[in-house]
């Protein structure tokens, strides 16, 4: 499943060239969008578009949409209003370099980058228009008022108070699965895959957004700043309640176990090789950084 270098000089196609009045803007978002990362919600659309018998490059404009939204919500994510982090993946979040307002409308020219490559004539003439047309659905509603962007709300809303683990869950859900969910839904979309098979993606990405998570939570508090090219100890310093405050170690860790274990199960829905993203569940469980 490895995707990356597609991936990566696909998204840059999507950049103009040349210098243009907009110029600051577009090396804000060139900036986000360049660094290094592991492109996995991307990478999921176009496994899950093979696994339903379409070839990845018909579904790239949809990865691209995915990895698209993702940056955009990692530059708000970021803003001293948000979670006011200096750096992202090792490097200075994109606030610090561009200034507040640039890393806000670069947010803001990422989303619509989205929609205009899903929906753009390269994607409708490889997909078909109904397919595009579902998949853009289903990240707008993954990535919205009830999906992605609710799940912020709610976790700005737990800020320096106590709640329990099912507010918690609710949260990483929307915050973080829903995305994941997207990614996969979209895929299988885009292949023209039976609603059963919808289904069983977003049951395996439900599972591994949420593990993906809570293992977020344990390296946050387990590893170094060099490891993860980010801040550590963050949560703790914003009094926010995780599955590590909550649960502690050991059930985290069986936490991560079992719904990795749920994911993989759900690929029983998929009459192809689902080897690749079972492994990919085991290694997310596994991961150090």
């Amino acid at each position: 499943m490895d995707y990356v270098k597609e991936i990566e000089a696909a998204l840059a196609r999507y950049l103009p060239q040349g210098k243009m009045e907009e110029q600051q803007l577009i090396d804000a978002v060139r900036y986000s969008l360049n660094l290094p990362g592991k492109r996995v919600r991307p990478s999921l659309t176009l496994a899950f578009a093979r696994l339903c018998g379409t070839e990845p490059k018909v579904a790239m404009p949809f990865a691209c949409a995915v990895e698209m939204v993702h940056t955009y919500s990692l530059i708000h994510d970021d803003l001293p209003c948000m979670d006011n982090d200096d750096f992202r993946r090792g490097q200075p979040s994109n606030h610090k370099v561009y200034g507040e307002d640039i890393a806000l409308l670069a947010g803001d020219a990422l989303q619509s980058m989205a929609y205009a490559a899903m929906l753009g004539e390269e994607a409708v003439a490889a997909a078909g228009a109904d397919r595009a047309a579902l998949a853009a659905r289903i990240l707008a509603e993954k990535s919205g008022l009830l999906g992605m962007v609710g799940g912020q709300v709610i976790d700005l809303s737990m800020e320096h108070r106590q709640v329990g683990v099912k507010l918690v869950r609710l949260m990483e859900e929307k915050k973080t699965a829903n995305l994941i969910e997207a990614a996969c839904m979209m895929g299988c979309a885009v292949a023209g895959a039976p609603k059963e098979q919808l289904d069983a993606a977003e049951r395996y990405a439900h599972a591994i957004g949420l593990a993906f998570q809570i293992m977020d939570d344990i390296l946050d508090v387990t590893s170094t700043a060099e490891e993860l090219g980010k801040p550590i100890g963050s949560d703790i310093d914003n009094e926010k309640n995780t599955y590590m405050s909550l649960l502690g170690l050991q059930r985290c860790r069986e936490l991560v176990d079992a719904l990795t274990e749920e994911a993989i199960r759900a690929l029983d829905a998929f009459d192809g090789d689902t080897s690749d993203l079972k492994a990919f569940a085991v290694a997310l469980a596994n991961r150090r950084k």
